[in-house]
């Protein structure tokens, strides 16, 4: 009996996906447009999806009138279906299409983090996640996981950065939800404690997850190596434009 070849990871031709992932200001945009780019450079075609694309072509929220708070219109379980079967028609289109699409987040940033904001049941949020892995599990996608050692660090090193206006645009909108708000979370420390929350869950979802996956651990800022990694996971380590 034969041997059926397996695909080869390394392959530039073997995902049809590429999804950033990673909590606020940890570098999921700038690899995004990376990856984006070296997949060009390699002869592939990419398309480079921003979080704030609009129409995106998987976030469900867009759909609601009150799409910040989307607490106010529906329930978790509404916008779970409503997501998925965005991301069904999402697959469906990239399957007969050419191009690669490189998501900034959306997997668990995104309207699974609107899910976590409702009070979704670790239950239902990781069957979610589920539901969604099988949907793009035949594009063979790869996840690269963006994590920091310390998330109070994190937070505070990009609300430094970003200033006290984008700060209080997170807080307000953040520590609206009912998540945040039958935990008294409030501040600069509430939205801290969040995403501390948010970080063990989104771990716990990546540990389980069936797709190809990586992890890189950013807290050294050191981008060169961490863009390197992901070429070489992607098979475009010999692409002379992308590094």
């Amino acid at each position: 009996m034969h041997q059926v070849a397996q695909p080869d990871r390394r392959s530039p031709e073997h995902h049809g996906l590429v999804i950033i992932e990673g909590i606020m200001g940890s570098g999921k945009s700038t690899t995004m447009r990376f990856v984006a780019k070296a997949l060009e450079d390699a002869g592939r075609p990419a398309l480079a999806v921003h979080e704030r694309a609009d129409p995106h072509p998987v976030r469900a929220t867009d759909e609601l009138q009150h799409w910040f708070e989307p607490w106010r219109e529906s329930t978790a379980e509404q916008l779970a279906a409503r997501a998925i079967s965005r991301w069904r028609s999402f697959a469906q289109t990239v399957r007969l299409g050419a191009a690669v699409p490189v998501l900034d987040g959306q997997l668990f940033h995104g309207d699974l983090t609107n899910l976590f904001l409702m009070e979704a049941s670790f239950y239902e949020i990781a069957a979610y996640c589920e539901s969604l892995a099988q949907l793009v599990g035949p594009l063979q996608p790869l996840v690269v996981h963006l994590r920091q050692e310390s998330v109070e660090r994190a937070v505070r090193t990009v609300c430094a950065e970003r200033g006290e206006a984008w700060v209080k645009y997170q807080v307000d909108w953040k520590l609206k939800g009912p998540y945040a708000v039958r935990r008294n979370l409030v501040g600069l420390d509430g939205l801290i404690a969040l995403y501390q929350d948010y970080r063990l869950m989104t771990d716990a979802l990546f540990d389980r997850l069936t797709l190809d996956k990586m992890v890189i651990e950013n807290s050294e800022r050191d981008w060169a190596r961490y863009n390197q990694q992901v070429l070489e996971r992607l098979g475009l380590e010999g692409v002379p434009s992308a590094s």
